[in-house]
């Protein structure tokens, strides 16, 4: 299979040697020359995957149309708010494409503008004829596992599951288990909103909290991003599954996961901008927390420790502050809607 994956980044590079590894003719393209130079003349990239060889035989570019050109496969692997762009430019290079080229998208966020999540935003940009060859991959997946070879299990939804099948197998491996499902947008909103719920985990550990926290935080997160992903008609059972609880888990649980690290040096009372340029890569949940903060207010679904925490990285709100709000707001029933006595 010819497979172009859009975003050299440490996630697109990961899936790019897994393919490879699988005798699949890949191509990685990207606008940043270094990380394509590293590809082509060492067999690393280590800017994003320090230390890793990556698969032998695996091609990068900075030229879209040579690494869309004939492919049967096309990975779009780019930060959330340049997926549109990127996106657009792809479709203009369909036609160059195999005539049932399968897209699948491995980004997780909402784009701000629009509060779209991926799907919405690629249904916006290709024409119907290609809705049903859209996929998207989701799961606890830390790219630096992956690429390593460590086992690791994830989503992959489409509302196709014919071309999500041909996905499965084109990534599947003894280590790298996918699983199908039909529910594209419970897969996304738990992608997505995890990330603002590892700030939170990372920022009290940060402040020196401990495990007792941790479950509060990760156990009422995962509440809160189910509240949201069933007002936008995701099926609830999937927040139990990979793409759910599985993938916050592991985000809230790692200082491998740059969300979790931003939460940390927060609660050490770091500012955002020094963290971001310390970590050196994009991590998701600081635009994240933007999004998920303005679509629920925008459906009016109660997300507080999601909506603390957007505060905290753009209103300024003091850390401790945000634990004693929380902490002291209305006693309420563990299940929604069901009443306490007075």
């Amino acid at each position: 299979m010819k497979v172009a994956v859009a975003g050299a980044g440490s996630w697109g590079t990961s899936l790019a040697s897994l393919l490879r590894s699988k005798d699949h003719d890949v191509t990685v393209w990207d606008i940043d020359p270094v990380p394509v130079t590293q590809i082509n003349e060492t067999g690393n990239n280590d800017r994003y995957l320090p230390g890793l060889e990556l698969s032998p035989g695996l091609r990068a570019t900075t030229d879209l149309a040579e690494a869309v050109r004939d492919a049967e496969l096309i990975i779009l692997a780019v930060p959330s708010q340049v997926m549109r762009e990127v996106a657009e430019q792809v479709n203009a290079l369909l036609p160059t494409a195999t005539d049932d080229v399968v897209l699948c998208s491995v980004t997780k966020g909402i784009e701000v503008d629009t509060l779209m999540t991926m799907h919405q935003v690629l249904e916006d940009v290709f024409p119907t004829s290609v809705y049903p060859r859209l996929t998207y991959l989701s799961g606890p997946s830390f790219a630096v596992e992956v690429a390593a070879g460590l086992p690791t299990a994830v989503t992959i939804a489409a509302k196709n599951l014919k071309h999500a099948r041909r996905v499965q197998k084109a990534v599947h491996t003894p280590f790298f288990r996918p699983y199908l499902t039909e529910d594209v947008m419970g897969v996304e909103i738990g992608g997505c909103a995890k990330n603002v719920v590892a700030i939170a985990v990372g920022l009290a550990n940060g402040m020196g909290f401990e495990k007792n926290a941790d479950a509060a935080l990760i156990t009422r997160g995962l509440s809160e991003i189910s509240r949201l992903g069933m007002a936008l008609g995701a099926n609830p059972l999937t927040f139990g599954g990979l793409s759910g609880v599985g993938d916050l888990i592991l985000t809230c649980t790692s200082e491998k996961s740059r969300n979790y690290r931003v939460g940390y040096f927060l609660g050490k009372g770091e500012r955002i901008e020094k963290i971001q340029k310390r970590l050196g890569q994009t991590a998701e949940g600081v635009i994240n927390a933007k999004a998920v903060h303005l679509l629920a207010t925008k459906l009016d679904v109660e997300m507080p420790l999601c909506n603390a925490v957007y505060r905290m990285l753009y209103e300024g709100l003091d850390p401790h502050e945000a634990v004693r709000e929380l902490s002291s707001r209305e006693l309420k029933h563990e299940i929604p809607g069901r009443a306490i006595p007075d």
